[in-house]
């Protein structure tokens, strides 16, 4: 059985394995740096990080993990609509190697969508690096506007949004 949930203190250290599997995946864009614990820190007591669980024979599994992120550099970005503020920013997310094409991502996007909703925020918006074509068909089929372009932390974005 698999559920989403809160992320909790005593599951960093699977979350941050989680993020590290990710590293040099095809057009994966992170790298030894980031994400990290600090990371994780800032989003746990935030109510910011979920987690995808899934019972297995040795107990549950964190095998999905996304965020509502708070980085004022994204924010400030002129790209994002004025009619559609407040908004936040979706990051962070990545599924487990082994649970990878089961549509486990879509589910994380729409669970953090519908909490950023419950917070009161009109709008989602996040980065997706311009060459990573399994984020973007994800991305797709929920109908999300390209609002922008952009470098960041030297990386070639693409900038999504979509009301709530």
């Amino acid at each position: 059985m698999r559920k989403i949930v809160a992320a909790k203190a005593e599951d960093k250290e699977e979350i941050l394995k989680l993020y590290k599997m990710q590293l040099g995946r095809e057009f994966c864009p992170w790298d030894e740096h980031y994400p990290e614990a600090k990371e994780i820190d800032f989003d746990l007591p935030r109510d910011a990080l979920f987690v995808m669980k899934e019972d297995t024979e040795a107990g549950e599994k964190i095998i999905a993990a996304i965020s509502i992120d708070d980085d004022p550099n994204v924010e400030s970005m002129e790209c994002w609509s004025k009619d559609r503020k407040p908004g936040a920013e979706l990051a962070r997310l990545a599924v487990h190697p082994d649970w990878q094409n089961q549509g486990l991502a879509r589910q994380m996007l729409a669970f953090g969508m519908e909490k950023i909703k419950e917070r009161g925020y009109k709008s989602v918006h996040f980065l997706v690096n311009r060459l990573n074509t399994k984020a973007l068909r994800s991305y797709a089929v929920f109908g999300f506007e390209t609002v922008g372009e952009c470098s960041l932390y030297d990386q070639p974005f693409f900038c999504y949004e979509k009301a709530l």
